[in-house]
């Protein structure tokens, strides 16, 4: 789905209301816009956070119990003799 902003003058911008309620932000909130060589891509915090966790996921190969921030700092624990 395309859906076209207009942009004001000072940089503002209005997301129309049903896509603020699908995408949970009804009251208000925040989003992260990230830019990519095709163009520019909004995503809500937890759109980001599940965006992080699959790239997260490629470079652990699966191994969530070795990419938790416990296990990276018992690791970091052990690498300084703690």
């Amino acid at each position: 789905m395309t859906i076209q902003v207009n942009i004001t003058p000072n940089g503002r911008m209005s997301l129309p209301a049903d896509l603020r309620k699908r995408l949970g932000l009804s009251d208000g909130g925040a989003v992260f816009l990230e830019e990519t060589e095709d163009g520019v891509v909004l995503r809500t915090a937890a759109q980001a956070v599940a965006h992080a966790r699959a790239i997260a996921k490629r470079y652990t190969k699966d191994q969530a119990d070795e990419a938790s921030s416990e296990a990276f700092i018992a690791h970091r624990r052990t690498e300084s003799g703690e």
